[in-house]
């Protein structure tokens, strides 16, 4: 299955919902498009919902780490959400989860945006 993106958003957190492979060519192309121009337009933090990614290769890994390295430098920062299966193991086999923050539960990773300290209570 070609990738599909859908965003949404939580507050000032743009969430990518990735469905298929982020893998080379056109599915790998159309991800880092999506990110760069998401920091373009000034968005610092996003979170990429991986639950419906069914690959992932270097090309893929490589548009993740592109947009991590950009929005670091720029103050932001790109987490993920739910890598499954195959994705999981690729990425834990390169450590990813060792330099971008990774949840399985989008509540969560939803709050580590958040500053330290931060209460929702009035």
């Amino acid at each position: 299955m070609d990738l599909q993106i859908s965003i949404r958003e939580s507050g000032d957190v743009a969430i990518l919902d990735l469905q298929g492979r982020a893998a080379i060519g056109a599915d790998s192309d159309l991800l880092s498009s999506y990110l760069q121009r998401l920091v373009a337009d000034g968005a610092r933090k996003l979170l990429l919902n991986l639950a419906n990614v069914t690959q992932v290769d270097s090309s893929g890994i490589s548009a993740i780490i592109g947009a991590h390295v950009s929005l670091s430098r720029q103050g932001g920062s790109l987490k993920l959400l739910c890598p499954r299966g195959q994705v999981q193991a690729v990425l834990r086999v390169i450590r990813l989860p060792d330099i971008i923050p990774t949840f399985e539960d989008e509540a969560q990773a939803l709050a580590s945006f958040r500053p330290q300290g931060f209460s929702a209570r009035p």
